[in-house]
């Protein structure tokens, strides 16, 4: 059983299924498309000359044309976290890029390996899709990271907005223009839809089930119940800001502390690749006397299903919920 370096091929080109990906969606919608941009889409939108109810109706679009996909097959699994990433590329966009990706994997594996055409073909399906589904569940991951971190000061700037004097749907429009992405383009959806007469609760109530996050339930619901019974928004936001901030310094404290088991499920499971790998680097006839037998491929199942259990028990372990 000689594998050589073929692992390092196959990881590498893993990689560059990821770097793909990247690359193609930052041509085709542009540096405004990243969180690190510092002028949010919705404003680059209207910057090159998109009118303002143009720009909101593409923007929902893309909000919500994955969940409206969820009865495609096998994309359900990925609908979920293409919407929280909010993935500007259609569904069927995404699906077709899964098979190019696919088929420039084959072919790079037919260069670069003696695999036989089935294993190349499995391992190519398995490259596209995966690395599909990787770097959207990357994408969401960082998005909601990033909603987490600028919640706070979002909803501060709305509390000073509002002591001067400013109506609750300018404090959005002025949170839209004022706060990077996400949640700046985020909030200027739900100021446009303001001034076309939605309710701004219903709007946000809205964003907090798409991101699916209880920050925003709680900004929704402050808002709700200040337009139902009246009271001090700026006062009712100001508390509101603290107790996101204190359950934000909250998670973070449970993340330092469940670090290190994590990061022991990690290696405990990436420990046994590792070390096939180095010993084919160094020992290529390492398996030769046992990889005829009838148990070395059952055994090899084995220890896939033992690693993945191991990471997912890790993963329950340390999910705490706060």
């Amino acid at each position: 059983m000689h594998l050589g370096i073929e692992p390092l091929i196959y990881i590498a080109l893993f990689a560059s299924v990821i770097f793909l990906v990247e690359g193609l969606y930052l041509t085709v919608f542009g540096k405004s498309i990243s969180l690190n941009s510092r002028v949010n889409r919705r404003l680059s939108l209207m910057e090159k000359g998109g009118r303002r109810e143009e720009v909101l109706e593409q923007l929902r679009k893309e909000m919500s044309q994955h969940m409206q996909a969820k009865g495609i097959p096998l994309y359900a699994i990925l609908a979920t976290k293409a919407q929280r990433a909010n993935i500007a590329f259609s569904p069927k966009a995404l699906i077709a890029i899964m098979f190019a990706l696919s088929g420039v994997a084959f072919v790079a594996l037919g260069m670069a390996t003696q695999a036989s055409a089935a294993i190349r073909g499995v391992t190519a399906v398995a490259m596209g899709f995966g690395g599909v589904f990787f770097w959207v569940s990357n994408k969401a991951k960082k998005r909601m990271t990033a909603v987490e971190e600028q919640l706070p000061e979002a909803v501060e700037l709305m509390v000073r907005s509002l002591r001067v004097g400013h109506p609750l749907s300018s404090a959005i429009a002025i949170v839209s223009k004022e706060v990077p992405d996400p949640l700046g383009t985020e909030f200027g959806i739900i100021a446009d839809e303001a001034a076309y007469g939605r309710d701004v609760s219903e709007s946000l109530r809205g964003l907090a089930e798409r991101m699916d996050m209880q920050d925003l339930r709680f900004l929704a619901v402050a808002v709700s119940i200040q337009s139902q019974s009246g009271g001090n928004l700026a006062e009712i936001l100001e508390g509101l800001a603290k107790v996101i901030r204190a359950r934000f310094k909250l998670f973070r404290r449970v993340k330092a502390i469940t670090s290190e088991a994590k990061w022991s499920g990690k290696f405990l499971s990436a420990f046994p690749i590792g070390a096939i790998i180095m010993i084919n680097f160094l020992q290529p006839h390492y398996f030769d006397k046992v990889k005829d037998t009838a148990y070395f491929i059952p055994a090899c199942f084995v220890v896939a299903g033992l690693l993945v259990v191991n990471m997912l028990f890790m993963r329950w372990m340390v999910n705490i919920k706060v």
